[in-house]
């Protein structure tokens, strides 16, 4: 079997984009003011930036609740910078991991953070093939 992904994006009638999934699930998206836009949404590279916080999000979540380790929060503040030339790839990216709870071992945390970006989080391979990818974090205690 194939794995495959379907979506759709389609261009408004006020020139913002409007993006479909698969799952039934849509999103606005919209260019930068002065290039025409309204700003009615994300710019298509914040989604991909979006992305792949969302997909690290959800592997350090997991992992950290399959080694019983009880966070009340968590976020990842992400910071990229692009190319100056054509095409704008990003060309590194800093993810920030705040997690937040009581008795979180840090090793652990760590291990965590570090098998997403290792072995399990599609967007941050990919990315990570034009991009330098960092990470640190930091555990703050209820």
């Amino acid at each position: 079997m194939v794995n495959q992904m379907h979506a759709t994006v389609t261009v408004t009638a006020d020139n913002a984009l409007l993006g479909a999934s698969e799952s039934g699930h849509q999103v606005t998206m919209d260019i930068a003011p002065d290039l025409g836009g309204q700003n009615q949404g994300p710019r298509p590279m914040e989604m991909l930036l979006l992305g792949m916080g969302g997909c690290t999000l959800i592997d350090v979540m997991f992992i950290l609740r399959k080694s019983r380790q009880a966070f009340s929060d968590m976020r990842v503040e992400l910071e990229a910078q692009r190319a100056e030339e054509i095409p704008r790839v990003f060309t590194r990216i800093h993810a920030h991991f705040v997690v937040s709870g009581n008795d979180l071992d840090p090793k652990r945390v760590a291990r965590a953070i570090d098998l997403s970006a290792e072995k399990y989080c599609s967007a941050s391979r990919m990315l990570g093939a034009v991009a330098q990818i960092t990470h640190d974090y930091e555990i703050v205690s209820d």
